[in-house]
């Protein structure tokens, strides 16, 4: 479930605000005994779905409705922007996350389209024209023809669906260039990176996660103005440590947290980074937190060969030393011992249910892995 690469200004960072954790994931459960990836506070998750964020106690609001109101206030905001996809009609989208909008909006109105993916599985019937067409027009037209498209659905393993339906497409698109490739772990991310790939030129590849649709995280007042957007390109720290870095994105996230809430208990201190983006990667991020930390365990659903993990672990290597700021030089050189990956298992998808729980990354899994690292 694990292997060991040896590698040979914290300002890009996002601060942890307003983290919550979440709880069920609503119409799509969790497998029982399994973490939920959710962070360390466990919420129940209300069913059902509202036009827009519907607000819950304590200012929660679900990944599904953040994204449904990303939507609603960019389809408002510009009349170019429209909607297609399996099941956005009369279906409400794959996973209820358009309900209401297209009977609200005048579709067919403009040319910045919202693509949903019933999975980023099926993706692969239209891989020629993301990759052949959407992220090389832009270059080949001497950036005459910008393609403003959001490719977006779920990604990654869900529960009990196999191997036809439980990749991460995280590492394959994020190989292509002219593709922005971005992964949102909680409302937040979700809603502001969101807005930010229906305003960005480029095209870009939105990797959601079923099992977080229905679960509330909590969100600010500033996140839930219209005005609010996240950055693509920037991670976020959502827990400072100083012992060992844990990188990862989407649900995994989740994963983290619950691990250095863990390990805290042992006197371990973790720092959690949510890479948000893959494509760009934030490396000025996670260079700074391995200058501080002196280690660092990468954490993915994906397989592990040429993953997002084995990418961090070969910039760290490569790195010219640009984000140090004395002569130690690059932030390999600051680490005390070799980076760990944790990934998923490289295997086609097992339907059994135990055989799944054990072809993905666990909470436990990544305990191991920072004890193995700082060899405690």
């Amino acid at each position: 479930l694990f292997s060991v690469t040896v590698g040979v200004s914290n300002g890009s960072c996002l601060p942890a605000a307003g983290r919550a954790g979440g709880g069920s994931a609503g119409d799509s459960q969790e497998p029982s005994g399994r973490s939920s990836g959710l962070g360390n506070t466990r919420i129940k998750a209300e069913k059902g779905v509202g036009n827009a964020a519907r607000v819950l106690a304590a200012s929660q609001v679900t990944v599904r409705d953040a994204l449904n109101q990303a939507m609603d206030e960019e389809l408002e905001r510009d009349e170019r922007v429209f909607l297609l996809g399996e099941e956005v009609a009369q279906y409400d989208g794959a996973y209820k996350e358009l309900q209401r909008l297209c009977f609200q909006q005048n579709l067919f109105a403009g040319l910045r389209p919202i693509c949903e993916f019933m999975t980023f599985n099926f993706s692969m019937q239209a891989i020629d024209q993301v990759i052949n067409s959407a992220a090389k027009t832009y270059y080949m037209s001497a950036g005459l023809q910008p393609v403003p498209i959001v490719f977006r659905g779920p990604n990654g393993a869900s529960a009990g669906v196999a191997a036809q339906h439980s990749q991460c497409f995280a590492a394959w698109y994020a190989h292509c260039p002219g593709l922005k490739v971005v992964s949102p772990w909680n409302s937040e991310d979700a809603k502001g990176l969101l807005k930010s790939a229906v305003r960005d030129d480029n095209p870009v590849v939105f990797l959601e996660n079923e099992l977080l649709y229905g679960v509330p995280f909590e969100m600010s007042e500033e996140s839930q103005s219209k005005d609010f957007t996240v950055p693509i390109g920037k991670a976020k720290i959502e827990r400072p440590g100083t012992h060992i870095t844990l990188v990862s994105h989407s649900r995994y996230v989740g994963h983290c947290l619950d691990a250095a809430a863990v390990l805290a208990k042992e006197g371990i201190d973790c720092e959690v980074i949510n890479l948000r983006t893959i494509r760009p990667l934030d490396m000025e991020c996670i260079e700074s937190s391995v200058m501080k930390t002196n280690h660092l365990v990468t954490v993915e659903g994906g397989w592990p060969q040429f993953g997002v993990g084995a990418e961090i672990c070969a910039r760290i290597m490569e790195g010219d030393g640009r984000t140090s700021t004395d002569a130690f030089g690059s932030a390999f050189n600051y680490l005390d011992s070799p980076v760990t990956r944790v990934t998923g298992v490289d295997i086609p998808m097992p339907y059994a249910k135990i055989l799944e729980e054990h072809s993905l990354p666990q909470v436990k899994d990544i305990i191991f892995s920072v004890k193995k690292t700082l060899n405690v």
